[in-house]
Formats: C-alpha cells, structure tokens, sequence
C-alpha cells in the first residue's frame, strides 16, 4: 500500500515536470510561429495536433470522439461543455476539427506564461466581477465568432466537484444569439478521474469521452436562457449515455 502511494506520488511528480516542460516548448515555438506568419490558425492547429496529444498522452488518457459529424464544421459555432478538470481544454483541442479558442475566466490571464499565450492566440477573459467588463468581453467575443472563429465555453462558471453539470450561466448564449451562431452542446465524461480537481497534482489513466450534440440553432431559439436550459439538458442526456 504505501510502495503504491510512493509510485504515485513519483509518477505524478514527473508528470508534473513533463506537462509544464512540454506547454513551455509546444508554447515558445507557437509564439516563433506567431511571430514568422502572423496568423493564428497554425499555432492554434499545433495545439490541437502536437501539444494536447502529448499531453493526453503523457497522462495515459484515452480519447473517445463522438458525433462530430453531426456539426457543419465550415461554419462558425459556440461550443458549451461540461467542465470536470483542466485537461478538458487539452480533450476538446485534440476533438474539434478546425481552429479553436476559448472564453476563459480572468484569473487564468495571470498564469505565467499560459496567459499571454492566450492572449497571443485571441483567446477572451472575462471579469466575473465586474458585469461592465463581462458584458463588454463578451461583445467581443461575439464579434469574433460573427467574423468565422469557433468559440468553445464553460458555461457551469466552474469546474464541477462530483461530475453533477451545474446549471448553465446564460451569458455564452447571449454570445451565439449576437453572433447568430448555432450553439453545439458537448458532454465530457471521465476527465476528472484523469486530472483531478484537487489542488494537489494527481493523474490517473482512465478513458475521456467527448459527445458533440446536433447544433442549437439560435436564429430559433431567441431567448438567452431557453438556450441555456436546452444545452444543458442536451448535455446531462449526453453524459448520461457515455458514463
């Protein structure tokens, strides 16, 4: 028993090392990239081919992919998504097909690092406390959708403790009804057994299962939290089918 916990403990200490050793280089040469082309679309594709794969990868995670073929991808969307652990960014990087960024909360802008990277890459923090703030981010955000980005958001606000999907905040579908984007509605089951939600570090192999929904079209759905509600069912039904 306690030679099992050591070899955890050692084993999340280099997976420690190698995930912070592999973002630094995947992140260093996205911003020479950036740099060279001054475009977003192939550093956001070698986060999406090179680093995220390695990384579930190195945590012996297993993707499982399904229904992607029920979205349009040629198309603009908002991508809504249970949220379990800091490796869904990594599973929903590697799943969606065509570039992707992300609204993120403020507080991850002054991680060392992966903040300016974010920024970098065109990716909205959102000040949940200041609604000022939030509203004008998130105008922003549906102007970049509007323009042909596909935005992928949390919309629980934060990360569930118990894999229950917490109700959904309204503000990312007044994004896709300003963008007039379809909202697509995504399940992830198995993540936070993976990476877990402690503040300690500690991963453990498991199989991570994505399930993208058929689009919600806004143009039918016109009130903000009538989408939410939608989404969130569309989710939980979801989830309940992969788990």
């Amino acid at each position: 028993m306690a030679l099992s916990r050591w070899s955890w403990a050692a084993f999340n200490a280099l997976q420690l090392v190698f995930t912070l050793l592999w973002t630094a280089g995947w992140i260093t040469l996205a911003f020479v990239v950036l740099l060279v082309t001054r475009r977003r679309r192939l550093p956001l594709r070698m986060a999406a081919r090179c680093w995220a794969p390695g990384l579930l990868r190195g945590s012996g995670a297993r993707l499982v992919v399904r229904g992607l073929d029920r979205v349009d991808w040629s198309k603009p969307h908002v991508i809504v998504a249970n949220h379990q652990s800091m490796i869904d960014i990594c599973a929903l990087f590697r799943a969606v097909p065509v570039p992707l960024q992300f609204l993120l909360k403020q507080e991850l802008s002054k991680v060392p690092f992966v903040g300016a990277y974010a920024r970098a890459m065109g990716m909205i923090f959102v000040d949940r406390g200041s609604a000022r703030e939030a509203t004008k981010r998130m105008q922003e955000a549906a102007g970049m959708v509007r323009e042909g980005a596909t935005l992928c958001v949390f919309p629980e606000g934060t990360r569930s403790r118990d894999g229950e999907v917490l109700p959904f905040k309204s503000g990312a579908f007044q994004v896709a009804l300003d963008a007039g984007a379809d909202v697509v509605p995504v399940a992830i089951e198995g993540s936070g057994k993976v990476l877990s939600l402690g503040g300690v570090f500690r991963v453990r192999p498991g199989t991570i299962t994505l399930t993208f929904g058929t689009p919600l079209r806004s143009s039918e759905i016109a009130d903000r939290q009538a989408l939410a509600q939608q989404a969130r069912e569309r989710v939980v039904a979801m989830k309940r089918e992969a788990a």
